[in-house]
């Protein structure tokens, strides 16, 4: 069976796979929401409007209100590539959402994470 692509993957299946990743080192799922709200711009609502559906990845960036343009401040390497040199624009998005996620992880302080 051939690997699906994380383009193609479930919104519903990624998102509880980063919060497990956020609450292994005691963080919230509330953190979680706030990095996503932030990178893409959507509201509290939006999100769990988003999150109830059962759409691609994919759809969830293509229909983001606005990808926040702090985001490009957000370098380093996430599965061995860095993030910055991705060339693919939905890739670099997906990128950037896990590379902020891992740094909630690594107990980064939520105003260095956003870039504020």
């Amino acid at each position: 069976m051939p690997r699906q692509s994380i383009f193609n993957m479930s919104l519903s299946k990624i998102y509880p796979m980063l919060v497990q990743k956020a609450e292994r080192k005691n963080r919230t799922q509330a953190e979680v929401n706030q990095i996503i709200r932030w990178l893409a711009g959507y509201s509290q609502t939006e999100l769990a409007a988003q999150l109830a559906k059962d759409i691609p990845y994919q759809t969830f960036f293509e229909e983001a209100p606005q990808i926040n343009p702090n985001c490009a401040l957000s370098t380093g390497v996430v599965c061995g590539v860095r993030v910055e040199d991705i060339e693919d624009p939905l890739m670099q998005k997906i990128r950037w959402l896990d590379k902020l996620v891992d740094e909630l992880a690594k107990g980064k302080m939520m105003e260095k994470i956003l870039r504020e």
